[in-house]
Order: C-alpha cells, then structure tokens, then sequence
C-alpha cells in the first residue's frame, strides 16, 4: 500500500489508485512517498529536475460563524467540504534519506496471502464454484465459476481470477445493484471491468 515515509500512514481512497499507477508508469521500485519538505526535514532532498504526483485531500469545516448561528438557532451546523492538493515524491526519486527509508520492505510469503484470500471467498456467502476451463459470473443464477488451481501456473494467479470474478458479483441486484447487461466492446461492459479490475486489485494491495 502506498504511504507517507515520514509519517507512516497509508494513502487512502483515490490516492491509492493514483500512486499506484505512477508506481507503474514510472517503474518506481517501491510505494514510500514524501512532499518536497518532508524530505527536507529527513535530510535528504528531491533530485533536480524529478516531477512529483499530486495527490489530494478532502474534509470538511465549520466556520465559526456557522457555528454560532447553529447556537443561537438550534440547528445543526453545515460544514463545508474542502479539498485540497499536494505534490509528492517517491523515495526513488529523493537522495540523501535515511536508510530506513529507501529499503524497501519485501512482500510477505505467497503462503501467507493465500489463506487470506481464501478467506476473504467464503466470506463473501458468494455461491463459488470450481469447474471447467474457463472463469466466468452468471448475473442470473447468481454464481461464480473457475478452473482448479490446477489450471494456472501460479497459484497467486487463482486468486486474481477469483477475486476478479467475485468482484462482478458485487453487481448482483441483491448486493450492490449494478446494469451487468453490457456486452463486450460497449461501455457498460468496459465500466464493469474496471470494477471488477478494482475488485481484483485492492485485496492484492492490501495483502501484499
């Protein structure tokens, strides 16, 4: 998951999408990222000529004034959403930070992701079936099919498929309710993958 390497938290929400996708395009070697005085303050500095990624974030206030008039009405107080940009750098790109920083942690053992992702499966009460050749969700019986384990060079590939098919399945008109009745080259169905894409990624993100 992308963080912060001065304070330790984890992006979150669109961030992670967008850090991601820069891990990739620039082929960074790992998701630790600092604003250009972050990396002031750690002692190192960005390299000339390196461009940042702009992530952002939202929130809201209450003006005091708005908070008075509640008082004085005995309404509620409207906040006021916000957002705000920042420019961020990945450690790859910095120099002189501290070690602790620029290493990278490896990812933990295939072992170890696995049975989480298995459990991650049963809980979803999905009706999960392993057959065939080929992976597939049928909106109108309401099932997800895949090959065996077997099938696939890796098993961490299983799991992709898996979650993948699963995530079409959060379409269902008893869970989230969205049109699955797009067929392939047409935008709802390219919209569905992209869902069923996020579906595959974010456990792969958070398990990794």
């Amino acid at each position: 998951m992308p963080k912060n390497a001065s304070t330790g938290r984890h992006y979150s929400g669109i961030n992670i999408l967008i850090l991601w996708g820069a891990v990739v395009e620039h082929g960074f070697p790992g998701q630790s990222w600092l604003t250009f005085r972050q990396a002031l303050s750690l002692g190192g500095n960005v390299r000339k000529g390196a461009r940042g990624t702009t992530v952002v974030y939202a929130d809201r206030f209450t003006p005091e004034g708005e908070k008075r008039r509640a008082r004085e009405s005995g309404e509620d107080a409207q906040a006021i959403p916000f957002l705000k940009r920042f420019t961020v750098f990945n450690a790859a790109q910095c120099e002189g930070l501290p070690e602790d920083v620029t290493v990278n942690a490896p990812p933990p053992p295939q072992e170890m992701i696995e049975p989480q992702v298995e459990a991650l499966i049963r809980a979803s009460g999905i009706d999960f079936r392993i057959a065939g050749d080929r992976a597939f969700y049928v909106p109108a019986l309401d099932y997800v099919q895949v090959p065996p384990p077997q099938a696939y060079f890796e098993p961490i590939n299983w799991h992709r498929t898996a979650l993948h098919e699963l995530g079409h399945a959060t379409g269902h008109s008893s869970r989230v309710g969205r049109d699955l009745t797009g067929g392939f080259g047409t935008k709802k169905y390219a919209f569905e993958e992209l869902v069923a894409l996020s579906g595959q990624s974010a456990p792969c993100l958070t398990h990794h």
